[in-house]
């Protein structure tokens, strides 16, 4: 993407001429703002992280200068999406244990090799190797929930990224956390280191509701609340999930949450595929958002969440990939088209979850999600500028008749060209910025072999492929 200096004003006496850091000219600008304004020649200028303008491109150029001016023909300037269900650090179990149920995988697989393996150094890798996937496709803000949160967040602060990032308590010892009690201690001095940082929120999570205790429930809950950030937890993901809480509580999951009065509009919850249409109702009532992770529950054959419904009840939903042992990526791009198809093959009518409406999803619905919707997830003026560039003279993107089903139905993560997030570039022309992944990758393969290692059957199959 070519890149120019914009000479000073001089003494041209230009009235209402205002200094910018970094403006983009003559770019397909869709805002996704209230209006969903498209404009097809547009600008948008950059001061001191926020978005200082935007409209006609000659307009933008004419009212500001920048030291800097990046030429928008040929490309498509977007909200950066907002991946709202992740477990970044789990990249280094991508390709583990694949076609299992889930709790099979959860609990024979992924469970065990995330006790001997889950350490600070191996989570800082397999964060830093995430991160670098999630911005090479278009992701500038992500909601995490794992263990050893803080070097996840000194991860995501160095690379630049915008993140939410929860430490997650279990009812049994958990990496770096040896009691529900430990890992909700560890939160709350999280939540203070971090107060205040412009790219980086400490939240609360619980990993679901059969794997966690009411107690431990109502201590996490009131710790968000307290500090007033997200609460982060699994939700019938599964049928047998359904049924076990069913039979244990005589109420489905979500309403076991509402009666132990953990549900609130600080919560996300991820999957809500299992559910009733009063767990619907009481979704809609406590203002609690979904996270949707269509691929994850395509692959572990958990089902399809009811999405449609959900947006009919005035639920908030965002889009998730969920960690990559299980879905196996982190491309927002290739879930925003999973959740546009999956929802039309499974209610047999293609006019559900259109273009736009999953477009807005993947963008202003995790803003909401996430309660920054006034500062993220859209293109408008002051708003923080966190922002992507795709590059449009690709085959694929050609014709084009609807902007939105260009970018949900043709174009990809690796369409994206610049990431600009908190007004400064992290990538530029598919040149990372902020992270050096020279040797990320032989370090993430060094701990991969180590795990392969200890499973003879992985490892097994491992040598019949060399």
């Amino acid at each position: 993407m070519a890149s120019k200096e914009n000479p000073a004003p001089g003494n041209d006496h230009r009235r209402n001429v205002f200094n910018a850091d970094i403006i983009i000219e003559g770019a397909m600008v869709v805002t996704m703002d209230a209006g969903f304004r498209v404009i097809e020649n547009g600008g948008l200028a950059i001061k001191d992280g926020l978005i200082a303008g935007i409209g006609e491109s000659h307009e933008i150029t004419t009212n500001f200068h920048a030291p800097e001016v990046i030429d928008g023909q040929k490309k498509l300037l977007m909200p950066g999406l907002i991946n709202t269900h992740t477990h970044t650090p789990m990249t280094i179990f991508r390709g583990f244990a694949d076609d299992l149920p889930l709790h099979e995988w959860l609990y024979d697989h992924v469970f065990p090799v995330e006790s001997e393996f889950t350490s600070a150094e191996n989570v800082r890798i397999g964060a830093k190797l995430g991160i670098a996937e999630m911005l090479r496709s278009g992701t500038t803000t992500f909601n995490d929930m794992y263990y050893y949160v803080d070097e996840v967040a000194a991860v995501a602060e160095k690379a630049g990224i915008r993140s939410v990032l929860n430490e997650s308590v279990i009812d049994f010892p958990a990496p770096g956390s040896p009691t529900p009690d430990d890992g909700l201690s560890l939160a709350e001095s999280l939540i203070s280191k971090w107060k205040g940082h412009p790219l980086v929120t400490i939240g609360v999570a619980a990993h679901a509701p059969y794997s966690t205790s009411p107690a431990t429930l109502k201590k996490a809950k009131a710790l968000a609340d307290n500090y007033r950030v997200p609460f982060n937890i699994h939700v019938s993901e599964t049928r047998r999930e359904f049924d076990s809480i069913m039979k244990e509580y005589g109420a489905s999951p979500v309403q076991h949450l509402e009666n132990i009065g953990v549900l609130g509009p600080n919560v996300i919850a991820a999957h809500c595929v299992h559910i009733t249409k009063e767990d619907i109702h009481i979704l809609a009532d406590k203002g609690v958002g979904v996270a949707h992770n269509p691929q994850c529950n395509m692959k572990l054959a958990s089902g399809v969440a009811p999405v449609p419904e959900l947006l009919r009840a005035g639920v908030k939903v965002g889009i998730g990939t969920d960690g990559v042992a299980s879905n196996n990526d982190l491309d927002l791009f290739e879930e925003m088209r999973t959740a546009a198809f999956v929802h039309k093959l499974n209610s047999n009518d293609p006019t559900v979850m259109d273009a736009r409406t999953v477009l807005e999803a993947g963008t202003m619905g995790g803003a909401r999600l996430l309660g920054m919707e006034h500062q993220i997830g859209s293109l408008e003026t002051g708003k923080k500028a966190d922002l992507i560039i795709l590059d449009l003279d690709q085959p694929h993107a050609h014709p084009l008749y609807n902007i939105y089903s260009l970018i949900i139905y043709s174009l990809k993560g690796s369409d994206v060209d610049t990431v600009i997030i908190e007004g400064k570039p992290v990538m530029r022309q598919r040149k990372m910025l902020t992270m050096n992944e020279e040797k990320l990758f032989e370090k993430v393969e060094a701990i991969a072999r180590e795990i392969a290692g200890k499973s003879p059957s992985l490892l097994t199959l491992n040598l019949k492929r060399l």
